[in-house]
């Protein structure tokens, strides 16, 4: 059994979680998290309250105006961004694509756009189109495909003082793998470029500090933290004013308001800031009097803790597995793990994994840029990802199952 911080207690933890007694170790996490009680708890209770759309006469309307600005609040205090910039949308992918088109159309010829091998097709496709449309050029930023590791070189290479925006992930949804974004913003900066960061997955490992790392825009899901299904991208207010998308003629020009096209899933936002203050306790602090960030602060080093317990258990134990080959081999990771066993079609393993009560699913997961690079083109591989209701119980399972097929 490997050693717990005394302050996570995975038992209560996974107490919240109503889907877990059907039984499924879930593996499945990067590509959407089980949700706790106090979530659907929040949803259920905004949809049957006296609510109305957002407006400040009668009590049903400020019901709605308060759900807004708490969602914005708590999604600002887990990214480290002013609220005021916080859009909220149907998903990551839909925002990007919104804005891409915002931001592109002052792109032209000459214009470069820098995107990379290591990103989520989401994260890559609505710029290379984009700049297509604009006829800015689109240069790519590679990766070492013997480990999966991406380091500044890699953009050191291709970002030019013609590069209008430099679109990078915080971390791989395929193998975990994070770059050095601080590091890529300074250099974007210094010619004047954008950086734009999916923080879809990395937003459910290591506390994203938005200002901190330098970065313009960061995008994420609270889906894959314990939330409802929804996206958001967060931004500087001022940056925002500088840009506009079609709309109707009637809805607000305000920033955020200008870029949530209709009216807004208060449901949804009322269940993403009960997530985010389930994370913010998933080690419940002395009793003083704290700021939720910094009860996210906390939270978030014991989460980090405590998965890297397991996954220093999980990881030497699948390499001795015969056959197993590990896809994830950069210094710094989230737990996430990519495995390829040879002579086996992953879509076997999962299913055979499936049939013994383990959510371990199977190919490129939208990285297939990225499962081109390491050698395993349309199929990819076995992921195994960590979350905070995983268990020794559940890695005993995993390795079970996988000691077994072998």
């Amino acid at each position: 059994m490997c050693p717990m911080t005394t302050d996570y207690d995975v038992q209560r933890i996974r107490s919240h979680f109503p889907s877990l007694v059907q039984g499924l170790a879930h593996f499945d996490g990067p590509g959407g998290t089980q949700t706790p009680d106090v979530v659907a708890d929040a949803i259920a209770a905004t949809l049957v309250s006296s609510i109305s759309n957002r407006g400040a006469v009668t009590s049903s309307e400020r019901r709605a105006e308060g759900v807004v600005a708490g969602c914005r609040a708590a999604i600002g205090d887990l990214v480290g961004t002013d609220p005021r910039g916080v859009i909220f949308g149907r998903s990551a992918t839909a925002i990007t694509y919104d804005l891409s088109r915002a931001l592109a159309s002052t792109w032209g010829p000459g214009d470069e756009v820098v995107v990379s091998r290591l990103d989520h097709d989401s994260n890559i496709r609505p710029w290379v189109q984009a700049a297509e449309r604009a006829g800015a050029t689109v240069r790519w930023a590679e990766l070492d495909p013997a480990t999966g590791d991406q380091r500044l070189e890699h953009f050191e290479a291709v970002v030019t003082q013609r590069t209008r925006l430099v679109a990078m992930t915080a971390a791989s949804n395929l193998v975990g793998t994070i770059p050095p974004v601080a590091e890529v913003s300074a250099l974007a900066h210094g010619v004047g470029a954008l950086l734009w960061v999916d923080g879809v997955h990395s937003s459910a490992h290591r506390l994203p500090d938005r200002t901190g790392v330098g970065a313009d825009f960061w995008a994420c899901s609270p889906y894959k933290f314990l939330g409802p299904h929804s996206g958001t991208v967060s931004a500087d207010p001022a940056l925002l004013e500088t840009l506009h998308m079609d709309k109707l003629l009637p809805s607000s020009d305000a920033v955020p308001e200008r870029f949530e096209l209709g009216t807004l899933p208060y449901e949804l936002m009322a269940g993403v800031t009960a997530a985010i203050d389930f994370l913010a306790d998933l080690a419940p602090g002395d009793g003083a009097e704290e700021s939720r960030r910094a009860r996210l602060q906390r939270s978030f080093a014991a989460l980090h803790e405590h998965e890297s317990a397991l996954l220093a258990r999980l990881e030497p134990a699948l390499r001795e597995l015969p056959g197993a080959s590990l896809r994830s081999g950069a210094p710094d990771r989230t737990p996430t793990l990519l495995v390829t066993f040879e002579g086996r079609d992953p879509q076997d393993v999962r299913a055979h994994l499936a049939q013994r009560g383990v959510a371990a699913p199977a190919g490129h997961f939208y990285a297939i840029e990225l499962s081109r690079a390491l050698g395993l083109g349309e199929t990819g591989g076995v992921r195994i990802g960590l979350a905070p209701y995983t268990d020794d119980s559940d890695v005993d399972r995993l390795l079970e199952g996988l000691r077994e097929l072998v």
